[in-house]
């Protein structure tokens, strides 16, 4: 691993984190604007749920493939493509037509992918002794960023039009690949290439048991955050409250994820931390759906279960980068370990949601939900405690 220069210190760091307000924004943007895309473009009810789910999808699909191809070009380099994808998909997505828009989604869901696979890498790679602040920070950006697009989208639509509103918010993805483009060509080169190919494909890793572990972490968080993302106000409209406060405490449950977005990686530094975290996630989002159960028309309950729900979730995106970090023993490593997790985890984030809403549908009630909400949120504790006593991937060993 290099230390960049100094001189290009701040501009990276910039890069880094204008990567990460692309992350989630351009997926968060777009359901405050349906009513517009469905009056203006004629788009079907059922093709606005696939606004969400294609670029999971292609997260799913794309995240090894993105992590290989990092290992044999360089990461900062196949970010730089990407993010080239993301902002053309962007602003496809302004042209008044709902199949390019679905075309444009899905390059929106393969540029988004670059930066949710490499950029974890990208941290170790030119920060070696700086990663926990850059990761906070990282982490923090990207759910920052998307809950301000998020309220933003509607009244900026409505104060102007659908394209200027979709053109305005993309102006992120315009920014970050200009500031990308500058630094990326200045970074010093390492011996990644090198050392990645002598490590072998990134499914090698699916023989460690490590790797599962982590996977499933990924992947029971991943599906909590979109299903409870995307039904949550539902489940409050159907407890009585009304579409404006529902829609209250949706932002509330996303928003009070922040600080600890900002606050895990410091607090994972040390292994005690690492255990607190897995403990507050799992107990978090598993006390958070009893509640709901328990108190469903008393609103100071349900503000604080959205900040309890909202913290649980704004810890656990943060503690998997911490995961892909701190249990891998290269920069390689790191960028393929990330790119498995965030595939099958992604998958079931994909399947969360409408299996959700299959199950409400079936049995007309949401209790059999926030059940299965809540066992999966008990595992996902164990399986971060566990996580955090096994020892780092070391390739080169046996398989576990």
């Amino acid at each position: 691993m290099f230390c960049v220069r100094k001189k290009d210190f701040y501009w990276l760091a910039a890069g880094i984190l204008l990567i990460a307000a692309n992350l989630r924004l351009p997926i968060t943007m777009m359901p405050p604007i349906l009513p517009w895309l469905k009056s203006e473009l004629g788009l079907a009810t059922s093709m606005g749920g696939l606004l969400t789910t294609i670029p999971l999808l292609i997260f799913s699909i794309l995240s090894p493939l993105i992590a290989n191809w990092g290992v044999k070009k360089g990461n900062a380099q196949v970010l730089l493509i990407t993010l080239t994808i993301l902002a053309l998909g962007s602003y496809l997505r302004v042209i008044p037509n709902q199949w390019i828009l679905i075309g444009a989604t899905i390059l929106v869901g393969i540029g988004i992918s670059g930066g949710n696979v490499l950029l974890p890498a990208v941290i170790q790679e030119y920060f070696p002794h700086k990663t926990v602040i850059l990761t906070s920070l990282y982490t923090f950006m990207m759910g920052f960023v998307a809950s301000i697009g998020t309220g933003v989208a509607a009244p900026l639509t409505k104060a102007a039009n659908l394209g200027t509103s979709i053109a305005v918010i993309s102006g992120f993805s315009l920014l970050a690949l200009g500031v990308w483009f500058l630094v990326v060509h200045k970074l010093p080169q390492t011996a990644q290439k090198q050392a990645g190919l002598k490590k072998g494909h990134t499914f090698a890793l699916l023989h460690y048991r490590l790797t599962w572990m982590i996977t499933f972490f990924f992947g029971a968080q991943s599906l909590l955050y979109y299903s409870m993302l995307t039904w949550l106000p539902v489940y409050w409209s159907d407890t009585g409250f009304s579409t404006t406060t529902s829609g209250l405490l949706a932002t509330i449950f996303q928003l009070s994820g922040m600080p600890l977005s900002l606050l895990t990686p410091i607090i994972a530094r040390k292994k005690s931390g690492m255990y607190f975290i897995s403990c507050l996630m799992g107990g978090g989002f598993g006390l958070g759906a009893i509640l709901l159960l328990m108190f469903q028309h008393n609103f100071v309950l349900n503000l604080f279960i959205a900040v309890l729900l909202g913290v649980a979730a704004g810890a656990s995106f943060s503690m998997c980068v911490v995961f892909f970090q701190r249990k891998t023993s290269s920069i390689v490593e790191t960028a393929q370990i990330s790119g498995l997790a965030q595939s099958f985890g992604y998958l079931l984030a994909a399947c969360g949601p409408v299996l959700s809403g299959l199950i409400n549908s079936w049995t007309n009630a949401w209790w059999p939900v926030l059940v299965i909400y809540l066992i999966i949120a008990l595992l996902m504790g164990f399986d971060g405690i566990l996580i955090t006593n096994h020892q780092p991937l070391k390739t080169n060993e046996s398989t576990l």
